[in-house]
């Protein structure tokens, strides 16, 4: 295996010179990439969870660093590398948060989460107590609406498989998350369910009635009724929890649970 010539600090910036100038320049871009290897193998070995893993951001990083030598204007002065680690670890945290999560979600969503938990820290810290989600929202200055997308989105970032071994499975029994589902005949709960909504309906606000009986009574999906009733489907959805937690606690006062 040939050794490794040192390059000197004016090739990189001839070098990065002839790319930008060229962005098709292959062999002046491999150049650039050998010199720097060594410093974004450093970078994704912080981030990595295992060797297949840091394969995965190294490549990553190395786009980051091809990024960096298109962007970098010396006039702004700094050095290359001084330009070049912050983008490299941009494009790394950037792939990490979007690759991560087992079920597909929006980039605002990925972004607010972190937000809402540290605003939840610092209102706590501050008032010595759980916030509202009102509260939060008012601090972030976004809708109540976004804060509860994102509070139950979040539940996404990890997905178990229905394979998954259940915690009570033995070597002898390898009992899986999928085995634990059975296939329950909906029909008498259904029945029940109407019979008791139909009964304690009434003690709730028109809107919310409405929503609980196109979603219970009339098999409606949230998306559904949020068109039927000219709503976001956000609103139908924190509308029908309101709801459920009000039956809910009717109906442990009367001593007769059923959710």
């Amino acid at each position: 295996m040939t050794k490794q010539q040192p390059h000197k600090e004016k090739d990189i910036y001839e070098w990065i010179k002839i790319i930008q100038e060229n962005p098709n320049d292959q062999a002046t871009q491999e150049k650039v990439v050998k010199a720097y290897e060594k410093l974004v193998h450093s970078i994704a070995h912080k981030y990595s969870k295992n060797q297949t893993h840091h394969e995965d951001l190294f490549q990553v990083g190395m786009i980051g660093l091809l990024v960096a030598v298109k962007r970098y204007d010396p006039e702004f002065g700094g050095t290359f590398e001084t330009f070049a680690i912050p983008t490299i670890i941009g494009e790394i945290k950037r792939f990490i948060r979007d690759k991560t999560w087992s079920v597909h979600v929006p980039r605002r969503i990925k972004e607010l989460g972190p937000r809402i938990k540290a605003a939840t820290s610092e209102l706590t810290e501050v008032n010595q107590r759980t916030p509202q989600i009102d509260e939060i929202a008012d601090y972030l200055n976004v809708s109540e609406e976004e804060v509860l997308e994102t509070m139950e989105m979040s539940g996404s970032y990890k997905a178990l498989s229905a394979d998954t071994p259940h915690e009570s499975a033995t070597e002898e029994s390898n009992v899986s998350i999928l085995d634990l589902i059975g296939n329950n005949e909906a029909g008498y709960d259904k029945i029940d369910t109407h019979l008791l909504l139909e009964k304690i309906l009434p003690v709730l606000p028109v809107r919310e009635q409405q929503i609980l009986k196109c979603i219970f009574f009339d098999n409606m999906s949230q998306q559904e009724t949020a068109e039927l009733l000219e709503l976001s489907q956000m609103h139908v959805s924190r509308l029908q929890r309101q709801a459920l937690k009000k039956l809910k606690e009717m109906l442990e006062k009367e001593g007769i649970y059923r959710f």
